[in-house]
């Protein structure tokens, strides 16, 4: 059995400063993409991503709410024609029920209480519609966003953005500096350590996570990870979080309670290391940096690897299964065990895989 290495300290400054913590199911679901561009090697069964968008609503104590991702703006058709022929000619299907405005709406949350609207990068699954909200929100990118994307379209008809998405409204790009959260580069947004925004390039420019610190005493942290990763078999297994002998709950009987030998799994870990994740980013596909991304997938690891933080995927389809999605809240995530409950549900999607090795 792999030795777990101790996980690192991600040496995050105290405080006694929190926010509290809302996942939003943004209602898009995202179909029919192969998953041949995001991560490799190929596994049985397990051929294209199916998948919602999450968003979240980080509430500071003094009112200054924040929005984190948008999901799929909810009439498609008004994407810009860069984005809607992208979507054509992949095949995808993509469908909105409901956009995240309208959402905080009908739960009470008024769309001018949004101090900024953060998008952790700029492809069109996580950019929304801004224009629904009032000009004073703030819309905020990662570095680089200006100098690449800007004027987004009709002035640059080759624009993935639209001019709506930022006009009358402030546009900020973050920069960052030393300030570290493990070996991210981090910027203390309110000042206050309560919210973290986190530098994690290589998916796309200016690509960016968050960390939101739900409880002081004792701390813990829920992660938003975007794109870093876009399934739970790129950052687990790892190091310091080696495949299980066990796995509980059971990934292949929902929420059975009778365990899952984690050795029906060891065919199809990479290099049969039950340290080793299932996946790595392929060389010259979707993402922007290759080797940048895998360093940031690296960082993820680290953080992922630490109890008292839950990471969350933006298009991570287990999500829902375990948490309490808005209008509830998350910051009881460490009390309810949502961390150990989630943590292997992605392996779900190898059944087919090891349909042949199943014990009774």
């Amino acid at each position: 059995m792999a030795q777990a290495h101790h996980p690192p300290d991600l040496k995050i400054p105290s405080s006694d400063a929190t926010v509290r913590v809302r996942i939003i199911d943004t209602t898009s679901r995202i179909s029919g993409i192969p998953i041949d561009g995001f991560m490799r090697p190929s596994i049985k069964g397990f051929e294209y991503l199916n998948c919602p968008a999450f968003s979240f609503l980080i509430e500071h104590p003094s009112s200054r709410n924040l929005l984190f991702d948008l999901g799929v703006r909810k009439d498609i058709e008004n994407f810009s024609p860069r984005i809607i022929n992208r979507i054509k000619e992949g095949g995808w299907k993509v469908t909105v029920e409901k956009s995240v405005r309208d959402q905080l709406s009908d739960n009470n949350v008024k769309p001018s209480s949004i101090e900024a609207i953060i998008w952790s990068h700029w492809h069109w699954d996580h950019t929304g519609d801004p224009s629904t909200f009032p000009p004073s929100t703030t819309l905020i990118a990662g570095p680089g966003f200006k100098q690449n994307f800007l004027p987004g379209y009709p002035s640059n008809p080759e624009s993935p953005i639209k001019e709506t998405d930022y006009a009358d409204r402030e546009l900020r790009e973050i920069s960052f500096s030393d300030l570290k959260i493990g070996r991210f580069n981090a910027f203390d947004y309110f000042g206050d350590g309560s919210f973290y925004l986190l530098d994690s390039p290589g998916h796309a420019i200016g690509h960016m996570c968050g960390l939101a610190r739900v409880t002081s005493n004792p701390p813990s942290f829920i992660f938003m990870g975007g794109d870093a990763c876009h399934h739970g078999g790129e950052f687990r297994p790892s190091k310091y979080l080696p495949l299980p002998s066990r796995i509980v709950p059971n990934p292949l009987k929902k929420r059975g309670s009778q365990p899952c030998p984690g050795s029906l799994f060891e065919p199809i870990l990479r290099d049969g290391d039950r340290t080793k994740p299932f996946f790595e980013i392929p060389e010259g596909r979707v993402a922007h940096d290759t080797e940048e991304a895998r360093r940031t997938v690296e960082k993820v690891m680290e953080a992922d690897a630490r109890e008292e933080v839950f990471v969350v995927m933006a298009h991570d389809d287990t999500v829902g299964e375990v948490v309490d999605l808005f209008p509830g809240y998350a910051d009881g995530f460490a009390r309810k065990g949502w961390v150990g409950d989630s943590r292997w549900l992605f392996l779900r999607d190898f059944e087919e895989a090891v349909e042949g090795r199943k014990e009774a």
